[in-house]
């Protein structure tokens, strides 16, 4: 019988009646995965003369990357593990004792880890070696070592060390007991859900996104009008128009219906124009690969297995196959490189005065010969984005033949997975660096229209003074006073990139072919003109510094802003302390309503306006898409759009618990401050919601899934930490 008296894959025909020696030669052979660990640097070696060169390079070389990182799996993915791995075999048909399982539920609750390899599997026979290092935990083998918990800091032991420490019993595994433990494809399932837990965030924050990059650019919402999914009826595009348009209601920024003035684009260009087009298609390859993560979380993957409708009879199968594991990443990896080529689309239209409707170049507040600040960002997505394109790659397509040519096709499904946690962070960097982007700009464009609600009476005041004697017969001072102050602001809108004197200078001296046409020939309306000229120039310039200066003082867009929009300036601007940045970035101090950016040199914390960097408040959007406290702001926005407006929708309650904590990262960061595992995604408790609104409904499309079949979570209360498992068996 495979498992109890037989070899394994291609060594089947081999038989034997040491059973129990059986199942654990077969987990001592898989345990074939290299991890390595932290060792001192010695760059001061006194005494080199007594040593050889291979010990002194030895002891003096620094490692390439962090040993225990570069070859170890975060913690995360093998609690995860673990806890589908306790899900499959609950299931009763993959012929393990109770005892088994009830170690592996104790080893996740005293939070006793395996220190499991990164690469080795290629998740065919499903993820072999990584799940051996888990059976050596439980079995408190002292090769194997495990991560726990001391101060909450993390160390490894030995697993027999370990076990003790907690009064657990090691386990003795019984025949098939070892095949059962190793053979499925729990390890890829992990990795596979926690990646696609953050991509249905960041599809969801990417509608966001497109909504503030339209109002920042000044665009149109026309583009997500309700006929154009009539008349092509994707249901997600239909979603994803109806979201967008609904962020766009009641924002001072857009163009609301057909409002274009001669000279202007007609219609945005395609970044802003085909987002529900674009993001659409993606929805609904994250709903099929959800549907499939679903699916293989609440599956048996071993063989074989016992079918007990057939009298316990033993089947033999390849469920440990995790191809659909590698289709649902592959979908998702492609998808997430689709959105990132949106908003890299999106933000370099915001930075490039040739294409952002009249914001500075570069984002600039202050003077654009003296600041360059957003040009670094704009080298930084470009690079994000090529990373993402590599990353779409498909990684299914190179399978080699593996042990003894048995297993000739394999799924890869667990290094897809890791491409595709990859692919996660780069665009949450690309995202954050969006956002820090659309909310600068829409800071700038409230301070230009500030700007513009002061001058305007003094504009038309001194026209009428200067002119209203000199006008020809018919003329009249109020539309000549119009027509100068849209000629005005355009022209102020068309050289951004001189510095404020030359540009109001400029913006000034091209209304006077405007104005000589509506003045009657003589000395006297030309030098009216010139007096007007001088005066214009010297007064606006005045009131725009001026403006500019009380505007930085204290920035508030808010008021300006469609509903999305403020949501999440607010959670930047006061939940974050991401600042409005001028020439030079300053941040509120705590005692002024900010929040703190820790900068600490030779143990002595920084003043907050002191060491900042574009990176660093890049980073603080970046930690909190990581630790998930930015997804609430998010299904805030989605919450509050209202679908009984839009007709033949179908609507599911979508409310917050979509995006609910992966890992309660308060709990975590309180015991241990500095733990990072790359992979964990984290919704930290909503305590401090800018919207406060109710929860409305909401297609399925948006997030994209159905109430049904919601992103549910197990947690583990005795550890304190939450694994995001799409549902579960019996949840």
């Amino acid at each position: 019988m495979k498992g109890v008296n037989t070899g394994f894959g291609g060594s089947a025909d081999t038989r034997t009646g040491a059973v129990e020696d059986l199942q654990k030669n077969l987990l001592r052979m898989l345990r074939f995965g290299v991890t390595s660990e932290r060792r001192p640097v010695k760059t001061n070696l006194p005494d080199r003369h007594n040593e050889s060169l291979s010990q002194i390079i030895s002891q003096s070389t620094f490692p390439l990357d962090d040993p225990v990182s570069a070859t170890s799996m975060p913690e995360s993915w093998v609690r995860a593990a673990i806890l589908i791995r306790l899900n499959s075999l609950a299931s009763g048909v993959s012929g393990v004792k109770e005892c088994t399982i009830r170690a592996l539920h104790q080893i996740l609750e005293c939070g006793i880890i395996p220190q499991v390899p990164i690469k080795g599997s290629i998740s065919a026979s499903g993820d072999l070696s990584p799940l051996s290092y888990i059976g050596g935990a439980i079995q408190g083998n002292p090769g194997v070592k495990v991560w726990v918990r001391e101060n909450g800091a993390p160390v490894l032991k030995r697993a027999d060390v370990a076990l003790a420490d907690m009064s657990i019993k090691p386990v003795t595994l019984g025949a098939k007991e070892g095949l059962a433990l190793v053979n499925g494809t729990a390890v890829s399932a992990a990795v596979g859900s926690l990646a696609l837990h953050d991509a249905l965030g960041l599809a969801a924050l990417s509608q966001v996104l497109t909504a503030m990059s339209v109002e920042a650019l000044c665009g149109t919402d026309e583009s997500f009008d309700h006929f154009f999914g009539e008349v092509r009826p994707h249901s997600s595009q239909i979603e994803v128009a109806q979201n967008i348009h609904a962020f766009l209601a009641k924002s001072a920024f857009v163009q609301h219906g057909d409002n274009a003035e001669e000279g202007e684009l007609r219609q945005d260009r395609y970044a802003l124009r085909t987002a529900s087009q674009w993001i659409g298609p993606v929805l609904d390859d994250l709903h099929l690969a959800h549907q499939q993560i679903t699916t293989e979380l609440n599956s048996t993957t071993d063989n074989p297995l016992v079918d007990p409708k057939r009298g316990g009879k033993m089947m033999h199968g390849g469920n440990f196959q995790a191809r659909a594991v590698t289709s649902a990443m592959e979908k998702t990896r492609q998808s997430l490189e689709t959105i990132g080529r949106m908003l890299f689309a999106q933000c370099t239209e915001m930075i490039n005065p040739a294409t952002n409707r009249g914001l500075p170049p570069n984002l600039v507040a202050g003077e654009p010969s003296e600041s360059f600040i957003w040009k670094g960002t704009d080298i930084m997505i470009a690079a994000l984005q090529s990373e993402l394109g590599f990353l779409a790659n498909p990684v299914g397509t190179h399978v080699q033949t593996a042990e003894m040519g048995n297993q000739a096709i394999n799924s890869l499904a667990l290094i897809s997975g890791r491409y595709t946690l990859e692919a996660v962070q780069t665009l949450s960097q690309l995202s954050a660096a969006h956002l820090v982007a659309a909310c600068q700009a829409l800071d700038i464009r409230a301070m230009n229209l500030k700007f513009a609600e002061t001058l305007k009476p003094v504009f038309n005041t001194m026209v009428a003074e200067a002119f209203k004697s000199h006008l020809q017969i018919g003329q009249l001072i109020e539309p000549l006073q119009v027509s100068l102050w849209v000629a005005f602001l355009k022209a102020l809108d068309n050289n951004t990139s001189f510095d404020s004197p030359k540009r109001f200078s400029a913006a000034t001296e091209s209304l006077q072919p405007l104005i000589l046409k509506t003045l009657v020939p003589s000395t006297e309306s030309v030098n009216a003109l010139y007096t007007w000229t001088e005066l214009c120039t010297s007064t606006s310039l005045a009131t725009f510094n001026l403006n500019r200066q009380a505007y930085s003082d204290n920035p508030d867009a808010s008021p300006y802003l469609g509903a999305a929009s403020c949501t999440m300036y607010r959670f930047l601007r006061n939940n974050l302390g991401v600042p409005f940045i001028g020439n030079e970035i300053k941040t509120k101090s705590a005692t002024e309503g900010g929040v703190e950016f820790d900068y600490v040199v030779d143990g002595e914390e920084q003043g907050t306006q002191n060491g900042v960097t574009m990176g660093g408040i890049i980073a603080k959007v970046f930690d909190s898409m990581r630790n998930g406290e930015i997804y609430h702001s998010v299904m805030d926005c989605i919450a509050d759009v209202n679908v009984s407006s839009i007709p033949n929708q179908v609507s599911a309650k979508v409310t917050d618990d979509v995006f609910q904590s992966s890992f309660e990262k308060a709990d975590t960061l309180e015991a241990d401050p500095t733990r990072t595992p790359d992979s964990e995604s984290t919704f930290a408790d909503d305590n401090n919601h800018s919207s406060g609104s109710e929860q409305r409904e909401n297609s399925g499309a948006t997030t994209p899934f159905n109430n049904e079949e919601s992103l549910k979570t197990l947690k583990l209360d005795d550890v304190g930490d939450t694994i995001p498992i799409p549902q579960l068996i019996g949840s």
